[in-house]
């Protein structure tokens, strides 16, 4: 049986190609991708890098939910879901959804669907470093 689900937690740069290539497919007509990339500010302040942790084993169960629910929830061919975790400079990509379908608005929906369902649930962590100090942006490890 083919796999339809790409799943990963890594310290290695993303890999945007490694994705798409993934989720290729002739019978597909819709790609989506949706790259999140570290900005250089947040709520006025200038941010200096991001550093993201992981409890990495419940982190890929609960992304693979995420991908097989999307899966059955929306008419999608493949999904990848990628997250880096370490520590992140401005510019740099901490995480990549990929997903493809017969057609472009299942493929946007399944898209959204994960990255905000991946913000709710995963047990990712985010520390804004700045010049001045560093914060949990969200409940920490």
């Amino acid at each position: 049986m083919e796999q339809k689900t790409s799943i990963k937690v890594t310290s290695k740069e993303l890999n945007l190609q490694d994705c798409t290539n993934f989720v290729q497919d002739d019978s597909c007509g819709g790609f989506v991708t949706f790259i999140g990339t570290v900005r250089n500010s947040t709520q006025n302040k200038a941010v200096n890098l991001l550093d993201f942790s992981a409890y990495e084993p419940m982190a890929l169960k609960e992304m693979q939910k995420i991908a097989d629910l999307a899966l059955t929830k929306f008419s999608i061919y493949k999904i990848a879901i990628h997250h880096a975790v370490g520590k992140l400079g401005i510019g740099a990509v901490p995480v990549i959804i990929a997903v493809s379908a017969a057609h472009r608005k299942a493929a946007f929906e399944a898209c959204e669907f994960a990255i905000d369902t991946l913000k709710e649930t995963v047990p990712i962590w985010k520390k804004e470093h700045f010049e001045d100090g560093e914060v949990w942006v969200n409940s920490h490890p």
